[in-house]
């Protein structure tokens, strides 16, 4: 039997008995299960085959060809082959797709026969469409707005691409395909899911009937190679004197929140402070999704859990970070506080967790402790205002406030101290703040600068055998 009958027979009408095994059949092939292994992988693709256009002829657009070599390619791939051995399979899917292409006597340009066999690669080992945006290293956001309207950001502005999906399905397959393997689901009683992708590029989808416009996915890329401290400061994001002191407060295990607003750069900040702690400590880091890229190398890292589909099973940040304090850390990191686990952040720091550091949202410094105390009683606990405050003026130590400027750049714009409390207020004390000098062509010129104060707590600084030239506090410079 010919290669294009068995293919045909195992994409479309059931045998009509025995001979030549076919490929596997879609309304017979069980679903996989969640997170399963590569060969679930591959029948889970197998049996999601993209339909043609119903009554499509046979030698009709560049669409209906690309969906039938697709199909017969999925047909005739082994089920148990290791989707994640990627040269290996290119190179078998590189021998099924030109031999296909001869049995249906299809002539391609080699531009087009290139760009049809990436395509269909991308669709089968990557993310379809998405595959060469996130290939590409300048995007650092990708936003799908619907099968027809894809956004991304490249240094801080929006542009539109002219990419597009086929229709709202082939949006919902790849955005099963990037929250299966994480055990997590998507439907219309869970219509919205947080994710990432295997590099940690953090990723929300929300689909109908929440959205109006179809499947949205929204893709926070993160670089194959972190952002470092010498190109933060390459890109003006913060000063030398700035990153010298901060260096100095982690190793001498100061409790350090990163605030900022949405997309303002407060998780890359904090990666570029935790590769400042020593390699001998324990780290164990709490987030919703696994994005840190910490490089020491005694780490643990721990990812909360939605509810299933009975809406039992879920683990929250809170519940892992009381469990983290039964595991002899050394340091907590907590990607983001955003609700009751704040409390127990805090008493983490002020009962032997020191060196501890994570994010929240907020515009200012003040801000960050105005949201912190709210967050604090969204724990549940009855306390007053006056004991929270006393909670947070003991445990923070620095605020680090990031911020997104209006051509896009992100910058460290204050560094503030927690001095203490005067009455019923928390104190503050700016080490260090941004001065915008003006605009030139659009770009945001300035620069961070020392206050010329010293902080309260460098003695526990020099306690740690750091010593610090009063220059980085701009004491005794002339400016």
């Amino acid at each position: 039997m010919s290669l294009l009958r068995r293919i045909e027979q195992g994409t479309g009408q059931q045998p009509a008995g025995g001979g030549t095994p076919q490929a596997p059949q879609p309304n017979k092939e069980p679903a996989p299960p969640a997170g399963g292994g590569d060969s679930s992988r591959l029948s889970s693709l197998q049996a999601r085959r993209v339909s043609a256009p119903a009554g499509a002829p046979q030698s009709g657009s560049y669409f209906d060809l690309k969906t039938r070599v697709q199909n017969k390619l999925l047909g005739e791939m082994d089920p148990s082959t290791d989707v994640t051995k990627t040269e290996e399979v290119k190179r078998t899917i590189q021998g099924l797709f030109e031999q296909i292409l001869a049995e249906e006597n299809i002539v391609l340009s080699r531009p087009e026969r290139t760009r049809l066999f990436e395509q269909i690669t991308a669709e089968i080992l990557g993310f379809g469409p998405l595959q060469t945006l996130l290939e590409d290293e300048t995007i650092t956001e990708i936003m799908v707005n619907g099968p027809k309207n894809i956004y991304i950001e490249r240094k801080g502005k929006v542009h539109r691409v002219p990419i597009t999906f086929e229709s709202n399905d082939h949006v919902m397959r790849i955005i099963e395909r990037i929250v299966a393997p994480l055990g997590r689901r998507i439907d219309e009683s869970s219509p919205y899911v947080d994710a990432r992708l295997p590099d940690g590029s953090r990723v929300n989808a929300v689909i109908p009937p929440i959205s109006l416009v179809g499947p949205v996915l929204t893709i926070r890329k993160f670089s194959k190679n972190p952002i470092s401290v010498d190109q933060m400061v390459q890109f003006e994001s913060i000063t030398n004197e700035a990153v010298q002191f901060l260096k100095a407060c982690v190793e001498a295990r100061l409790n350090i929140v990163i605030s900022g607003g949405t997309g303002s750069g407060k998780t890359t900040l904090l990666n570029v402070l935790s590769g400042f702690i020593p390699d001998d400590e324990r780290i164990i880091t709490i987030e919703n999704a696994a994005e840190l890229q910490l490089r020491q190398e005694h780490v643990v890292t721990l990812e909360s859990r939605p509810p299933n589909i009975e809406g039992r099973g879920e683990i929250t940040i809170r519940d892992l970070v009381i469990n983290a304090l039964r595991m002899r850390p050394e340091r907590i990191i907590v990607g983001e506080c955003r609700g009751g686990e704040t409390l127990d952040m805090l008493q983490a720091m002020n009962t032997g967790h020191d060196g501890s550091m994570t994010t929240a949202h907020a515009n200012t410094p003040r801000d960050a402790l105005s949201r912190i105390e709210t967050m604090c009683l969204m724990a549940g606990m009855d306390l007053p205002i006056r004991a929270i405050r006393e909670q947070v003026s003991s445990a923070v130590d620095i605020i680090c406030q990031q911020q997104r400027m209006r051509d896009g750049s992100r910058k460290v714009t204050y560094i503030t101290e927690i001095s203490g409390m005067e009455g019923d207020v928390i104190t503050m004390t700016d080490i260090f703040t941004f001065e915008q000098t003006g605009t030139d062509g659009g770009k945001v010129k300035g620069r961070l600068r020392a206050t010329g104060l010293r902080p309260k707590f460098m003695t526990k600084i020099e306690d740690a055998g750091i010593h610090l030239p009063p220059a980085i506090f701009g004491i005794g410079n002339r400016r």
